[in-house]
């Protein structure tokens, strides 16, 4: 019998070339001049950046590697390796997924997104404005691809709404219908920025922070620094969007659908009254919690948020809130990624392979610092557009503190600059899963997202370079 295995050209590449290069780098010591445990380290890095980035095997099975072959290799022992994979910031994005899961299991998105909608109005230009705010809103606190998902139906009917009533000429539904597409797709990754359970390389970075450099990273410090640069870029979106897909101004869009989307949706129900109660209470703990007379870590927050849900009852249905069957859902593989990557950061401190890679860099000291970021900023930018920023993150931002110290730098400058800009990527229909999504629809042209996420991807690392260098010291140093 024959077995066939389906791979595209790049997973066969990736699946040879991984292995190939980590062989010769670890049995060729001259190439790097490292000790034995550091050039293992490297070599078992090299391997798995090339299998995050090509999925020869599904990213999260890869994310297991480290703790095979870390301990295997002699470089790092078991506990160090294992300990990643509990990380409090893992455990921080289990409760944050829990409630999340709550949240889209009881319907409560939907009606937040047409509330949102309801009260910003129904002219164009504020629809707009709503479906960006209200996509914003949820990507903060759900997987931008979740987000994407929910509101496309949303968009959807209300594109169906503008033709089937033939609101505009046929030339304004085409720039309306493709405006509001690429809001979504936008959004949802500008969105996430704010928050640090909103994106992955958030959570990374506030991950490695703690782990290496030894600094903890609250909610609240990264909201309170992020939250300005999701607000501008959601602005500079809009003015981008209105200007690159004009329509007749002071055009009203009856606000029927909305009004049906909320009756189908009925009276708020006891359930969703239960689960936006704990929502806004872990989110009021996530962002007071130093103000209270005891301590509470943003994970124990987390995870008494995700707790409740489990413990209240559910009016409609048996048991409560979450039941163990709902949590097949969760994206467990993302827990397992956060902990591969962390496990290399912390082999990388303890073999001192930052130290080593900061050392070859220490040429482009010469460079000015703002010059510096902006071009660190671009090339991871333009990097994520073709390649996982899961995977990006989880490669820099152990490695800009290698560069950072080399050079004399902040490094937390730098792995702001990573998680940001691995984020914002809005060229591609591949580059984020909301990209994706939108572009599914057939309303959008890979021109039309080339040319709008080309100015964005401009817009984003400047206010992303110009953030880390004027706001950020003031929040991490």
């Amino acid at each position: 019998m024959v077995i066939q295995i389906h791979y595209s050209n790049r997973q066969w590449i990736g699946l040879y070339l991984g292995p190939i290069f980590a062989l010769i780098l670890y049995f060729i010591p001259v190439i790097t001049r490292l000790a034995n445990e550091p050039r293992a380290v490297l070599s078992i890095t090299v391997l798995i950046a090339i299998w995050w980035m090509t999925e020869p095997l599904p990213i999260a099975v890869t994310s297991l590697l480290p703790l095979i072959l870390l301990p295997i290799s002699g470089a790092v022992n078991y506990e160090v390796t294992s300990a990643a994979y509990f990380n409090p910031i893992i455990l921080m994005f289990l409760g944050g997924f829990t409630i999340a899961l709550a949240i889209e299991k009881w319907n409560l998105h939907k009606r937040i997104a047409m509330s949102i909608l309801l009260f910003i109005g129904t002219s164009t230009k504020r629809i707009i404005l709503g479906i960006m705010l209200a996509t914003a809103f949820l990507s903060m606190w759900i997987s931008n691809a979740a987000t994407a998902l929910m509101m496309f139906p949303v968009v959807m009917a209300l594109i169906s709404e503008v033709k089937n009533k033939k609101i505009f000429d046929p030339i304004s539904t085409e720039s309306f219908t493709k405006g509001l597409l690429l809001t979504v797709a936008y959004s949802a990754s500008i969105g996430g920025l704010a928050t640090l359970i909103g994106s992955v390389p958030n959570a990374i970075f506030a991950g490695i922070a703690d782990s290496v450099l030894h600094q903890k990273i609250s909610f609240a410090d990264w909201f309170v620094f992020a939250f300005p640069i999701t607000t501008i870029l959601l602005f500079l979106l809009y003015v981008l969007i209105l200007l690159r897909f004009p329509v007749p101004s002071g055009t009203h869009i009856p606000d029927s659908i909305v009004k049906q989307q909320l009756n189908n949706l009925g009276n708020m129900t006891n359930e969703e009254k239960s689960v936006l109660f704990i929502f806004i209470s872990t989110v009021v703990l996530w962002i007071f919690s130093g103000f209270l007379p005891f301590q509470l870590t943003d994970t124990t927050i987390a995870l008494i948020g995700a707790l409740a849900l489990f413990l209240v009852p559910s009016q409609s249905q048996k048991g409560m809130l979450m039941n163990w069957n709902d949590m097949k859902k969760l994206p467990w593989g993302i827990l397992l990624l956060f902990g591969g990557g962390l496990s290399l950061a912390a082999a990388f401190v303890e073999t001192n392979v930052t130290g080593w890679i900061g050392m070859h860099l220490t040429s482009i000291e010469t460079l000015p610092y703002g010059l510096l970021l902006f071009v660190f900023a671009t090339a991871l930018l333009f990097m994520t557009e073709f390649l996982s920023n899961t995977a990006i993150s989880n490669m820099f931002i152990p490695i800009s503190i290698g560069i950072a110290s080399g050079i004399g730098v902040d490094p937390y400058a730098l792995m702001a600059i990573v998680a940001l800009s691995s984020t914002c990527a809005f060229m591609l229909p591949v580059s984020t899963p909301p990209n994706a999504v939108v572009f599914g629809s057939n309303f959008i042209s890979i021109q039309d997202m080339l040319k709008t996420g080309f100015r964005l991807n401009v817009i984003a690392i400047i206010v992303i370079v110009t953030a880390v260098y004027f706001w950020l010291p003031y929040f991490f140093h």
